[in-house]
């Protein structure tokens, strides 16, 4: 059975990434996205095994503790992480698996699976990230230019990725992603795992 590709998105607070994400799951059965690990607790409307697998702080660090995670990160007080069993399972079973995650998680993936394709995700300019984050009305001006801070900060690792979206419009950038899909499942090692049998028929001297 060919296996699946693990993708990394990265992208700051703004740029679109996650209704990105779940545009391109929506439409294609063969990706999936990882559900994280984490130590907060369970906010309204949120349900355990969909938005995160909550569980307790000593769970975590235990898993933690037999390398259990492929990233992790710590975020204020609470714990995040990826799950290395769930990721390795799936690719064996030929899904393509796609990491929402920052670019230090990324980093983290990369060194322990070389292959991992990285996508980062940017927005058309900074004003446009700008009217983003402030409407959603839910931060004060100084969180705003907080936010804004971190963000060009984050920006500034997209070059450590293997490919490049610009979220400027939405069904472009949808597109751009099925796009590197496409393209990463017609790789030459992707195909010669799936049609084995009918490369070898064409190439058999009658």
């Amino acid at each position: 059975m060919q296996t699946g590709t693990l993708y990394t998105v990265s992208a700051p607070s703004g740029a679109g990434k996650t209704s990105l994400v779940k545009a391109l799951v929506d439409s294609d059965s063969g990706v999936t996205v990882s559900v994280s690990h984490t130590t907060r607790a369970m906010r309204p409307g949120e349900a355990h095994g969909v938005n995160y697998h909550f569980v307790e702080r000593a769970e975590f660090l235990e898993m933690l503790e037999r390398s259990a995670f492929l990233e992790h990160a710590q975020v204020f007080d609470n714990y995040y992480g990826t799950s290395k069993e769930w990721v390795q399972e799936t690719l064996a079973g030929g899904h393509d698996v796609i990491l929402e995650i920052d670019w230090q998680g990324a980093e983290q993936v990369r060194r322990l699976l070389p292959d991992t394709v990285g996508i980062f995700i940017l927005p058309p300019s900074q004003e446009a990230l700008r009217e983003r984050l402030t409407g959603r009305g839910q931060d004060d001006d100084s969180v705003i230019e907080r936010r804004m801070a971190q963000a060009i900060d984050e920006m500034s690792h997209y070059v450590e990725a293997d490919y490049l979206v610009i979220n400027d419009d939405f069904d472009h950038a949808l597109a751009e992603l099925r796009a590197i899909i496409s393209a990463q499942r017609s790789r030459l090692s992707r195909q010669q795992q799936q049609h084995t049998a009918l490369l070898q028929a064409l190439l058999r001297c009658n």
